[in-house]
Order: structure tokens, then sequence, then C-alpha cells
């Protein structure tokens, strides 16, 4: 460990660890009845828990041995009242954790250093590479996307507690960390309904207001202040975008009624910003000349905000022309006094517009088939016989398609909806820009086909060609999906009529690929590198036909679902795929966990900035991968896709995974509008099962198969053929096959099979669970051969420490929950329903907050 990260590592443990220990000491002084009691049975519990698993027992054994010995609590309602005292006790200790970890982010992470702009600028200065930089901020942008999808368990009371708490922690206020701390104490964690998705909007929306809009202003300052030549003008580097109210694939919650509105809170976002901006300007700007001019501006917004019929009042240029008369009298009558909080607006007003985030509709291909298929042989461009023609005749008929009358429709709400969605877009851009709303991503796309029937759905809503400027995004995910998307766009491209819908969008595309399905359907490996050679296969080929592609990614949080170290992978990718822009999703945790505070949002927003630039005039050996290397990754996948296939396969499988984890109770948690599940069939199948509870159930299980299963094998097989050098090699060269092996590192870090060690023997998953756990150690044992490491994520020490204390945090709660689970399923064994049943249920669903939580990328 290099001396940085010893220091970095001392400070960490200095004001995370240890301020901890101190302050979770006060937990136990709170004024609150038996609070006492319950930590100092916790602190014991936790003990016993460990001393349990080591001695191989089991869940329930541990937890009967805990009550015989260290309690007098002899009826099970008892016991179940303490057990629930313990989550809640449990959930409060890893908001304070996460309350810590946000307040020592600065000392524990070098703002100025690797990954940073700073760093940028040296790089840039020392390399002279001033012009090459100018080149790529032409029009290189990042831009994030946050989702609503459910893995945030904590409601926005708590996220404020979390904020205040950070704030206090960083400034050592001990008085006001325990009021806090009494306040936590007495809020709820649990919701008693499913929010909607226009709950999860303002949700989010919060973040925007106080998180993205200052991280993202102090960025745009340094651009402009640093790199003023090579910034194009008006040209923001950061964008937003955003999926609650807009998403509709498999959220039968969302409608047109639901998108205007959040577009409207988006907007009304945005304006707030602005105005609080503008009234603490005017407490600096009281010269003659420039107060009339705020006070001018300060009213239009206010009459934008509260006063009806004034929306369309105020423009995003005319809110810069002002800034811009304030800006010249400052210079030439005021000596330039308070130019840089001027600036500073300017820089916010060009990055956010009147949108904030450019609001995204998504829905799902089959939808859009149906909506057309309702209406053959009703209007006459759709003959009778659609269903039977080839794919090119069917885009001919789609691409001639007139405004209809809804009447014509058969009364389906979702069909009805899909027109109207696409009509409700025209308003967005009437009152937050074009950038409000102008993409609509089509999930499961398999066809060119499928493209076109959304260019002709926008044509039956209304809008004509030339004045389309909208995007349609296809998303490939499935393993087989991604191998065919060279080909589906290679037919667009060759389109006439889609060629000149895409020289009216200036001859770019936008190809959204999705991580989360292609790890459930393909694996760790399979997965990750059929996303690469699909980037590469659809660059080439978008090239090739005069077509700038830009690439959305849709990452969740774990390295399952293309998260963990992110930025390193967009700095690895190398010259074969197009890095025009960096587009991607940031989902539930990753918000609040890597986005949550505005230190942490800026910085993890300049290591992409950097990976994005860095990867293109800065590349060299380690983000280009030659030939040779290409197929030995390629073998590699290929082996771990058959290995991961088999596991799939086992009749078993599901079942294992709905026996032995959580997967049942998540739809209980009301953390999110959506449905766990796709379609109504009570039964789980893989089809139907969605990504985020698929990779949830494995974290909470604690064995996370989708971030490391196959790689294990994939390494033994190629050791066998002689080739282990060379992948040691490949590890020591590749930035790309490093990244990925750092984040398999990672999953199996917060893997803890102890847990479930008493399924080893079931007659029916003993099975399924031996050849799990003898994959993971196979992989392991590989990982450190191939590292060089004895110990997972060695080259991480922060991230290695706080994965470890959390996961000491919530061990408590994964026994209970195994706890939980074994009684009712020996409850359903017996046929039995007594009405405690529901009560271990809730104990169940209950402990998924703290674990999910504690994890902070773990779905």
């Amino acid at each position: 460990m290099s001396n940085t990260s010893s220091a970095a590592l001392d400070r960490f443990r200095n004001l995370v660890g240890v301020k901890f220990q101190l302050y979770n000491s006060l937990f136990t002084s709170l004024p609150f009845h038996r609070i006492e009691k319950t930590g100092i049975l916790l602190s014991l519990f936790l003990s016993v828990c460990e001393e349990g698993f080591k001695k191989k027992l089991s869940p329930k054994q541990i937890i009967e041995e805990f009550f015989n010995k260290h309690t007098s609590a002899l009826k099970e309602e008892d016991k179940l009242d303490l057990l629930f005292r313990f989550v809640q006790y449990a959930e409060r200790q890893v908001v304070l954790f996460d309350a810590l970890e946000d307040a020592s982010f600065r000392e524990v992470n070098d703002m100025n250093g690797i990954g940073t702009l700073k760093h940028l600028e040296s790089e840039v200065i020392q390399e002279k590479l001033q012009g090459k930089l100018a080149e790529k901020l032409q029009d290189f942008t990042v831009r994030l996307v946050l989702t609503a999808h459910p893995t945030q368990f904590y409601p926005g009371p708590v996220l404020g507690i979390i904020n205040d708490l950070s704030k206090a922690l960083a400034e050592n206020n001990a008085s006001q960390v325990n009021v806090l701390l009494q306040q936590l104490g007495k809020t709820p964690f649990f919701k008693h309904q499913k929010p909607t998705p226009y709950d999860e909007a303002v949700s989010l929306i919060w973040y925007l207001e106080n998180v993205f809009y200052a991280a993202a202003g102090r960025i745009a300052s340094f651009f402009k202040s640093h790199f003023a030549d090579a910034l194009p003008n008006g040209h923001s580097v950061v964008g937003l975008g955003f999926w609650p109210g807009g998403d509709r694939d498999g959220n039968p919650f969302v409608n047109a009624a639901t998108t205007l509105q959040v577009a409207e809170a988006l907007r009304g976002g945005i304006i707030k910003c602005y105005y609080l901006e503008i009234r603490r300007l005017k407490r600096r700007l009281t010269f003659e000349g420039v107060d009339v001019l705020l006070a001018d501006l300060e009213r239009k917004l206010y009459n934008n905000l509260f006063v009806p019929g004034q929306k369309t009042d105020i423009t995003q240029e005319e809110i810069l022309k002002t800034l811009n008369e304030i800006r010249e009298i400052l210079n030439y009558k005021h000596n330039g006094l308070f130019l840089h909080l001027v600036n500073n607006l300017k820089n916010k007003v060009q990055t956010f517009g009147l949108h904030f985030a450019s609001l995204d509709i998504r829905q799902e291909s089959s939808i859009h088939g149906a909506v057309i298929g309702s209406l053959i042989g009703k209007v006459k461009e759709i003959p009778g016989n659609y269903a039977s023609l080839n794919e090119d005749e069917k885009i001919r008929v789609l691409s001639n398609l007139q405004p209809i009358d809804q009447s014509l429709l058969n009364g389906d709400p979702i069909q009805k909806d899909t027109i109207e969605s696409v009509q409700v877009v025209k308003q967005i851009q009437k009152y937050n820009g074009v950038k409000g709303c102008n993409r609509y991503i089509i999930s499961q796309c398999n066809s060119a086909l499928n493209a076109m029937e959304v260019y002709g759905l926008f044509l039956l809503g209304g809008w004509q060609k030339e004045e389309l400027n909208i995007d349609i995004v296809p998303l490939f995910e499935t393993i087989d999906d991604l191998k065919g998307a060279a080909s589906i766009m290679k037919k667009l491209y060759n389109d006439e009529e889609y060629k000149q819908h895409l020289k009216r969008r200036n001859n770019n595309q936008v190809i959204m690929v999705g991580f989360s399905d292609g790890t459930k359907d393909g694996g760790y490996l399979m997965a990750n590198w059929s996303i690469y050679k699909a980037k590469e296969e659809l660059t080439a080929i978008s090239k090739e036909h005069g077509i700038d592609v830009v690439f959305f990614d849709g990452r969740g949080g774990p390295p399952a679902r293309g998260g963990g170290k992110t930025h390193k992978f967009y700095a690895s990718l190398g010259k074969n795929i197009s890095s025009k822009e960096i587009q991607l999703t940031i989902q539930g945790q990753t918000v609040s966990s890597n986005f949550g505070t505005v230190d942490s949002a800026q910085y993890n927003l300049e290591q992409l900035i950097h990976a994005g630039i860095s990867n293109e005039i800065l590349a060299n050996k380690e983000t280009n991968l030659d030939e040779a290397e290409e197929n030995l990754i390629q073998q590699l996948a290929d082996i771990s896709f058959e290995s991961y296939t088999r596991l799939k396969e086992h009749p078993d499988f599901v079942d294992y995974l709905v026996h032995a984890s959580p997967l049942k109770s998540y739809s209980d948690t009301n953390i999110g509008s959506r449905p766990a599940k796709r379609g109504a069939s009570s039964k789980f199948s893989l089809k139907s099962l969605r990504a985020i509870p698929f990779v949830g159930a494995w974290s909470q299980l604690k064995q996370n198969v989708p971030g490391y299963f196959g790689v294990g094998a994939a390494l033994q097989k190629l050791e066998q053929q002689g080739k282990l050098a060379e992948i040691k090699q490949l590890y020591s060269d590749s930035l790309f096959f490093r990244t990925l092996i750092d984040n398999c590192e990672m999953a199996m870090h917060k893997s803890f099979f102890p847990l479930t060690a008493h399924l080893a023997d079931h007659p029916k998953f003993g099975e399924i669970w031996r050849i799990i756990y003898e994959e993971y150690e196979l992989t392991r044992q590989y990982l450190f051969r191939v590292t060089g490491k004895s110990e997972l994520m060695a080259d991480y020490p922060i991230e290695q420490q706080s994965i470890q204390m959390r996961e000491r945090i919530v061990l408590p709660l994964l026994t209970i929950q195994q706890y939980a689970m074994i009684h009712v399923r020996e409850m359903e064994e017996a046929l039995i329903n007594p009405p405690i049943k529901d009560t271990y249920e809730k104990l169940v669903m209950r402990c998924s907050f703290g674990i999910i939580n504690a994890g902070r990328n773990s779905a």
C-alpha cells in the first residue's frame, strides 16, 4: 500500500471508524423506552452471531442459543419484540455510518487528485494537449440519468436527517448530533403505502435541487475559468436525464398525466433554484442599474412559480440575456465586483435551462406493436393484411402514417397512453424547452421494425416528419440482442426514411445497452464482454454510415448490474468504441451513495468526465486490446457463460432463490411503484423476474451469484490449457480486464456463505448450494493467483474497510432474516397458518431495509 493510500486509510479509520464507536454509544443514552437495554443486548447478539457462524451453527441455532443463555424472554411474542427492536436499532446504526462517510468524504478523498479536473488540467498542460482537449470538448458531455428503480429504502425524512447529520458530524457539533439522533429514533423507516411515480420523482428532484445544482455548477465554473478557450460558447459538459414519470416499461402506474406533472415539477424545481440564487445575489449586487434588472428577473421567476397563467412568461434565453446585461454593467461601471457570482449563475442556466433534467419516455416494444396491430383495417394507411407483410413492407407502411382519431383504439388504457405519451412531448417542449423531453427508449428492441414502430407512433400522434426532434433509442440487453444489434442498426441506417430522420438529428444516434438483464441472462463475464463487443461493432457500423453513435449505459449499483468501478470502465474503452459522450443511469442507492452530497457528486462527476476525456486524448496501451487479448477474454467469457448457463438451467435454480432469499417479500417493502416482476402470474420464473429483485435477492442471501459465477471455472479451464501466464499478463496490461476483476472482487467481498451453510445438507437445495459455494471458492483462489494478492479488494483499502464495517453492522439483521424465513418455511411445510406467521413475514421484510441500505450498491 502506498503512503498516500495508507494516510487516507488512517483518516477513514479516525473519521469514520472511531467516530462511529463514539456516536454509536450516544444511541444507548437516548431518552427512549428500553433503548439502552436494546443497544447492550444487540452488541452481545453480534458477538454470539460471529461465534456461532465460526462454529457452523445455523441462524436458528444461533438465535435460540442467544435467547436461552442471555435473555429471560420465554414467550415467542417477547422474543419477536426484541428482534424487531434489534432491527430498528441496527437500521439507525447504518444511517449513522452513512452520515459519517458523507461527512468525511472531502478528507478521505483527494478532491484534486487522480481523476479530478485539477488532475486533468495538469495532464493537459504537461503533455501540451490543449488542441486535442478543445477538439474533444466540442460536443463531449457526461449525462447522468436518474431512475426510480426500487433500490432505495430510505424514506424522504430519513434522507433529510442523513443530510443534516452529515453536516453536524463534519462540524463536530455533538449537541446537534444528539438532537438529530433523537429525531432519527422517532422517525419511521417503513412506508405503509407504495410511492406513486410522482412521489418517486419528487424524491429525486430533492437531489437535483440540493446536490446536482451546486455540484454541476461548480464543474461548469471550473471549465469556464480553466478551459475557457477549449469550451465552445454555451456548451455544458454535464447534463442530467430523468426517468420517473416517463418510464412506462412494466409500470402500469405511469401515464401521460404523470409525465406532464413530473415535467412541471422539474421546471418548477429549477426555477426555484434560480429564484433563490437571484435573492442571494440581490444582497451583493446593490449597485445602480443592476438592482432594477435583478428585481425584474426575480419578479418574473416568482410569477412563474406562484402566479397561474405565467408559465410561458420566461425563457432560458431571456434569463441569459438579463445576466449578460448585468455582467456588462459590472464590468464597465463597477470594476467587475461580484462578477464571479453572476458567472456562476449563468453557467447553471446554460446547463439546466428550464428543464433541469431531460425526461425520457420508455416503453416495451410489444406495446408499440399492439397499438399498431389494433389499428389494422381501421385506418387506410394500415392494410388488412399488415400482419402478413414482411419487415420491409411493414416499415414502408409505418413511414407514411397520418394522425389518427383516438376513438379508433380498442379502449385499452395502455394503448391509449402510448399515443398520448408521444403527444405530451410537444407540450413539455413548449414549457421546458426542447431538451425537456426529446427521446424515446424502446425496451426489448429486437428488430429494425421495433424502432420504426415508434417512428410511426409519433406520426399517428400528430407529429410532422420535419418537426420530429426526437431521438429514437433502441435498448439492447440480452446476450442474443447484443449479438444482433449491429445488423439491426445497419438495416435502420440503410432505410431511406430513417436516414432522413437521422439527418434532421445531425446524424447522431443514441443506442442504449443494458447491463442488468445481460448479467441475468448470460452471467457476469459474458454480459460485460458482449456489451464491449457490441459497442465495437456498433461503432464500426455507425462510422461506416457516417453516423455519430452515442452509447447510453443502463447501469445499476452493484457489479452484477454494471456498477462498481464505473469510471474505470469508461477510461478503458480504447479507440474502437465511440466515446463521444458518457451516458449512464444512476439508480436508487447509487444516487445517495455516490451523489448524495455536493462533494461526492462533484468528485464522482469529475471522475467520469476525466475518464471520458482521457480515454481519447491520453489513450495508452492499457486502454487498447490487441487481437490476442480479445481472443483470450472471449474464451473466458464463453467458458463462464457455459458454467453460468448450467447453473441457470438447474431445475431448482429459481426455487432455490425463492426458498433461501427474501425474494417474495420484495414487493411488500413499498420502496418502488413498479411491480417486482413482469406479468400477472404469482409464480416466479427467470424470464418474468426483474433484474433488480433478482440481483438484490442474491445480495441479501450474501451469495452474489451474478457478480462472479463462472469466472473461476473459466480461469481454471484456461490454466488447464496452459494460459494462466497470459491471463496474468492481461490483468497487468489491460485496464478493462483489471476493472472487470476488481468489480468481481467487490461482489465476492460482500458474500458470506456461513449464513446459509445450513442449506448444504438440504434434501432438495443442498446440491445447488454446494455448486455455488464451490464456484465462489474456486473463483477466489484463482483471483488471488491472477492478481498476486492474498485478500479481496486489496487495492482499495478504504472501500475494503468500509464494506467490512458495514457487513459487521448488518450481520445481526442477516441472521434474524434467515431465522424468520426458516420459521415461515416450517409453517408452510406443515400447512399451518397461525397469526404469528404474519409477524415473521414482516420481520423478513423489515430486515431488508437495513441490509440493502448498508450495502449501498447491492441492487
